[in-house]
């Protein structure tokens, strides 16, 4: 048998763990980026500011990728725990750390919040220790899985007891009377772009997946892509960047290769497309492959955001590596973006300070090598990103000039109600919902696929196959969801079925 050719379009992190597999299994594979580097969602702006994902869960997904193929994670990248998960505030007075570990998050919790709470603390992560079992195994890593097949391997008993059929909003009220709490713990709803009093309870093992460790990667997050990338051309992969994909090629029934905006022809046996799979439907690769994919519905897209990256002097509160910003009306907040298609006036705003160690300062070990603690010399500041949840409607909406500063002014003044105060060194990077659907077509800016809405929700992503013979699908917006690990996981279901499927040819 000859070597089978494949293309994959989009250097994601599905993209390349898929061109990875394939690589490192024997066949040709060509992968095709229109951006001028590797990453996808994980991107840098022009100051070199992480733009994307700005932290790495299940360090295992990236490991194991690297060992089946040959290669230590260790030796190509550099990635140090973080200590201190994040710092919340509601309020200049008002202030609570998580850390790694439960013990020390139960007694931060404790003296915020009383005892109960705590109590209520341990007993949700216990709870989130259950669901992330049930799911890992008979959902996150097999083919597309049905809610029958999900209940069959994991068994009836245990799926009972994730709560499949509540609300994040509804389960966690089981766990904590104090509502800020609820809000925290409800945060983990906007890591799948999705509504805390929309998505299922079992979104509660995010916290069991940040308990088992959250990494820093020395450099930022665009070394992930790097050396995803380093790695799959090293396989004897090529990768391309500046090379758009203007159409899907379709002879006798199946995908045969692609056309590039530039008019080359490029022909596969089969095609992994690490784009939305709303493009398909949308018919942004042509027409021919627009039955390829279910149709991705306006109103379950999940959320955008609008960022800001700047470097500024910073004072007035003690930023840690992530640094959360609640607004006062939580419900308000959801309804605005998910009913009104706006953002609300008093948003919650993530702050990622990316020069600060994600350590305790009030602890004894120093910082990580190449991650500095505290603020660059010479009063250039520290580089920052700013981000709000916002509807995904960029396709529809253009913010104007007023809108945008207005949208401005009310998320610093978030900041500034928390104590922080910032003086801006240069102008801001300002990144709309308008902006991330010209980066990511057919999504209206959405970042994460649909949103996770429902308990069937889960169950509606494709999988790795999709209608059209020889067409493949990876990424954040198919099985098993958004985010990195997740992408990465993707990718390598859908080298899965490319072999399986050519190897039964």
């Amino acid at each position: 048998m000859r070597t089978p050719r494949v293309i994959v379009i989009g250097a994601g992190a599905g993209g390349l763990a898929a061109a990875i597999e394939l690589a490192r299994q024997g066949a040709e594979v060509t992968v095709l980026e229109k951006q001028p580097a590797v990453g996808g969602k994980i991107r840098v702006d022009t100051a070199g500011i992480d733009s994307g994902p700005t932290v790495l869960t299940m360090r295992w997904v990236l490991e194991s990728l690297f060992s089946d193929a040959g290669a230590t994670l260790a030796d190509h990248l550099t990635l140090h725990p973080a200590d201190l998960l994040a710092r919340h505030a509601w309020g200049p007075d008002q202030r609570l750390d998580l850390f790694g570990d439960t013990a020390r998050s139960a007694e931060a919790i404790g003296a915020f919040a009383g005892t109960a709470e705590a109590d209520g603390f341990r007993s949700f992560c216990a709870r989130a220790q259950t669901v992330y079992r049930t799911l890992e195994a008979p959902f996150m890593t097999v083919q597309k899985p049905s809610a029958m097949s999900l209940t069959a391997a994991a068994g009836l008993a245990p799926m009972f007891r994730i709560s499949p059929f509540a609300t994040l909003w509804k389960a966690l009220g089981e766990h904590f009377r104090d509502p800020r709490l609820r809000q925290l713990f409800g945060r983990y709803a906007t890591y799948s772009g999705s509504s805390p009093f929309q998505a299922p309870a079992t979104l509660m093992l995010i916290a069991h997946v940040e308990q088992q460790g959250v990494w820093l990667v020395e450099g930022g997050m665009v070394r992930v892509a790097a050396a995803l990338g380093g790695l799959a051309t090293r396989l004897g992969a090529t990768v391309r960047v500046s090379a758009p994909v203007a159409e899907i090629m379709v002879n006798d029934g199946r995908a045969s290769g692609v056309v590039l905006a530039g008019g080359e022809r490029v022909a596969a046996d089969a095609v992994v497309c690490n784009a939305d799979y709303a493009a398909l439907a949308d018919g942004v690769l042509g027409a021919a492959v627009v039955g390829s994919a279910p149709v991705a519905m306006r109103e379950r897209r999940s959320a955008s955001a609008m960022t800001w990256t700047f470097s500024a002097l910073t004072e007035g509160f003690p930023l840690t590596r992530h640094n959360v910003f609640f607004g006062g009306d939580y419900a308000a907040e959801f309804d605005a973006v998910f009913r009104r298609g706006g953002i609300t006036a008093e948003p919650t705003v993530y702050v990622c300070a990316q020069d600060r160690a994600g350590v305790d300062p009030g602890g004894d070990r120093t910082a990580a090598a190449g991650v500095s603690q505290g603020i660059s010399s010479g009063g250039e500041g520290e580089r920052l990103l700013v981000l709000i949840n916002a509807p995904a409607n960029g396709d529809r909406v253009q913010l104007s000039a007023s809108e945008i500063e207005q949208c401005t002014t009310r998320t610093f003044a978030q900041l500034a109600r928390c104590g922080l105060t910032l003086q801006r060194r240069g102008e801001a990077v300002v990144t709309t919902p308008a902006d991330f659907a010209r980066l990511f077509p057919a999504t209206g800016g959405a970042l994460y696929g649909q949103a996770v809405h429902g308990s069937m929700a889960a169950f509606r992503r494709p999988g790795s196959r999709s209608a059209l013979p020889g067409l493949y699908l990876a990424g954040g917006s198919v099985h098993p969801g958004p985010g990195v690990p997740m992408a990465l996981l993707s990718g390598r279901l859908a080298a899965a079925s490319v072999l399986r499927d050519l190897t039964s040819r």
